[in-house]
């Protein structure tokens, strides 16, 4: 009424009213670092925050490729996932070098976030009496753009096209298309100028989405090149410092091949980084902590997942081969209709019972 000139505070009532204006700015500016509730970038670049100043550790980011994957990642507890497109494009039996289409990545990522979502909401008791009114946690996503799948233009809208999925972030590289996967031969890049530009259409991307839909609905850009093999080291750095220039959220110099490249890597170039561990590939495996004092933030785990059913699944196809049981390989039935959501399933079934 204040506010509306309906009335005319006495001096007592301003003040109270100025008083509970400011305590209500104060509430508002309290840090909700990790609140319920905010977009997945938003919630996504708290995380990069709390690492980057010290805060919280490096962020461990087991790379998920569709749901059952991506809802183990979220069931062990882990804060953020990466969607591979080595996963992806190895779900459907193809190598990774771009066979798979940019509608099949935008499924596929839909396919994560519903698995995300559903692991999330398992831990939330809706409808039950011991309910405590606790917000679910969905657990952000980066989702891999590859090239952009065409021109600058393209790459715009595979950022739209993620964003309406619900990834937290997106990253694109500067490979020519079709691209493939960053420790194999027969790699080739971009011009570094042509590169800039790529990585600054979905910076703008970000932001128009942003500015539709509101504060930290835009997904954060992870900006990646591949020319330390075709350019040299010295190019990669300076790709990742013009790509920080041009408004990309985080960078990811992919394939160093020695320790002191990595340190390098992080001395020069500002802002969150992600070190990608890929077992048996190009770039030394360092434990979290000694990555995070380097300078990383994110800590990717590219293939473990993929490689690690591939490997039980061929063991498990020998065993029935050669007409032996499986025990030892599986878990038991139980447990797989648990993790798949059965459990879940069974009591929203009896909570919508007539």
């Amino acid at each position: 009424l204040i506010l509306q000139g309906a009335i005319k505070p006495s001096l007592c009532t301003a003040m109270l009213y100025t008083k509970l204006l400011s305590a209500a700015v104060a509430l508002l500016a309290i840090d909700t670092s990790f609140s319920f509730g905010c977009p997945p970038p938003e919630r996504l670049s708290r995380l990069l925050k709390a690492t980057d100043s010290g805060e919280a550790p490096i962020i461990l980011m087991p790379c998920c490729y569709d749901g059952i994957t991506a809802r183990l990642v979220a069931q062990s507890g882990f804060n953020a996932t990466f969607m591979t497109g080595f996963g992806v494009s190895g779900a459907n039996g193809y190598p990774d070098t771009q066979l798979v289409s940019f509608n099949e990545m935008v499924l596929a990522a839909s396919k994560v976030a519903e698995g995300l979502s559903s692991a999330a909401l398992e831990n939330v008791k809706f409808g039950e009496p011991d309910y405590t009114g606790q917000s679910p946690v969905a657990i952000p996503c980066i989702a891999d753009g590859d090239t952009g799948y065409g021109n600058a233009i393209n790459v715009k809208r595979t950022v739209f096209g993620y964003a309406r999925t619900g990834m937290a972030g997106m990253m694109i590289e500067d490979q020519v298309a079709p691209k493939r996967c960053g420790h194999v031969a027969g790699k080739a890049v971009i011009p570094f100028d042509e590169a800039v530009q790529r990585v600054k259409a979905a910076c703008d991307a970000r932001d128009e989405y942003e500015a539709l839909f509101g504060k930290g609905t835009g997904p954060l850009i992870l900006a990646r090149t591949d020319s330390l093999v075709t350019d040299g080291f010295e190019d990669a750095i300076q790709r990742c410092i013009a790509f920080r220039e041009a408004g990309c959220d985080m960078t990811f110099l992919e394939a160093p091949q020695t320790i002191e490249q990595m340190k390098e890597y992080c001395q020069r170039v500002t802002g969150p980084k992600l070190a990608n561990m890929l077992e048996y590939g190009n770039t030394p495996i360092l434990p979290p902590s000694e990555l995070q004092q380097m300078g990383y933030t994110i800590a990717a785990y590219p293939l473990t997942l993929l490689s690690a059913s591939i490997k039980t699944m061929q063991e498990s196809l020998q065993l029935i081969k050669e007409g032996k049981p499986t025990l030892d390989k599986i878990l038991p039935f139980a447990e797989t209709k648990d993790v798949v959501g059965f459990t879940k399933y069974a009591k929203e079934e009896d909570r919508y019972k007539c």
